[in-house]
């Protein structure tokens, strides 16, 4: 029975129905009321879930500049990333609030307050309550990511209460950047949710490390696809199934504790939702020798700013109506 001490959570490792956006939705719905059904106060899917990876980049020759086929996939993604501005997320809210559970996702967003026609790998959490907490647009895309998705910015650099632990998330290799995670660790977190698009390469070794270097728990939430997954309906499917690997994402979600040691070692090549207890007297038996933003942080010495202002390419300075 869960204790005020204690929290279940659950990472729920799926596959997308791949760039078909109401589709991966209402997968997901589902599987957060699976996560209520087990008794779990947050569930956390995979990094740009809704509507997928691009796995096509680095497949397609996609840095070929001008090129008619990586323009009709881009058009197709853009037309399937999530309008978060105009409840593009309105269903999981919805899910959410009707489940009582916390809920961590990766989706594409189309973000209209930087004109509406580039896509940002963001990280959403949205409350128990249905209500969107924070949206964390991923720093920096990794190697041929940058050639689908725009820079993020600190906007979203925020942890959030979920008695008794406090959350943080981050995108994928920003999980290496270590002053990304000083931020979420300054702010209290020690629950950080980390979003993978997939891979036991990913997630075996770094899951392991946060936990030990924050004494937090961590959450390495991860996604899978296969080569099947590529519908008929997609823009280039043929070519796309050509070109893929039989397996481009097999998984490896996980849970380490703030000793280091795993909870649940990485989990491959299987839809399934990981259900764990927490126990917050872990942390607080870890930070005993180490807390990286407190008793052993020297502020007098090294400080961090961090930008939390949502960057835009305009301000609008206007004068007052006339009488």
């Amino acid at each position: 029975m869960p204790t005020p001490d204690t929290l279940r959570v659950a990472i729920a490792q799926i596959a997308p129905v791949w760039l078909d956006r109401d589709a991966t939705i209402t997968k997901v719905t589902e599987w957060i009321d699976g996560a209520a059904n087990d008794a779990c106060a947050l569930v956390a899917f995979g990094e740009a879930l809704v509507p997928g990876y691009p796995f096509w980049l680095e497949r397609t020759d996609a840095a070929r500049f001008d090129s008619p086929r990586q323009k009709e996939l881009h058009a197709h993604y853009l037309d399937q990333a999530v309008d978060i501005a105009g409840n593009g997320l309105f269903r999981v809210q919805e899910a959410a609030a009707d489940a009582g559970v916390h809920v961590v996702i990766g989706c594409i967003e189309r973000a209209t307050d930087r004109g509406g026609h580039s896509a940002y790998c963001s990280a959403v959490q949205i409350g128990a309550d249905g209500r969107i907490r924070s949206v964390h647009r991923k720093l920096m895309p990794t190697y041929e990511e940058r050639l689908a998705w725009a820079t993020g910015d600190g906007h979203g650099l925020v942890t959030h209460a979920l008695e008794p632990f406090t959350v943080g998330a981050l995108n994928c290799w920003e999980n290496w950047m270590p002053l990304p995670r000083a931020a979420l660790y300054a702010q209290g977190e020690d629950l950080h949710v980390a979003l993978w698009p997939g891979n036991v390469r990913n997630t075996s070794d770094i899951t392991r490390f946060i936990a030990r270097e924050s004494r937090s728990y961590v959450l390495s939430a991860s996604a899978l696809l296969r080569r099947e997954h590529i519908g008929d309906a997609l823009p280039q499917a043929a070519a796309l199934r050509e070109a893929c690997d039989p397996v481009m994402a097999d998984g490896g979600s996980c849970v380490a504790g703030p000793d280091g040691r795993w909870v649940v070692a990485p989990v491959a090549d299987a839809e399934c939702l990981i259900a764990v207890t927490l126990h917050h007297t872990l942390v607080r038996r870890e930070r005993q020798n180490f807390d990286p933003a407190g008793h052993y942080s020297r502020p007098d010495v090294t400080r961090l700013v961090v930008d939390r202002r949502r960057q835009s390419t305009m301000e609008f300075v206007d004068g007052d109506p006339p009488a």
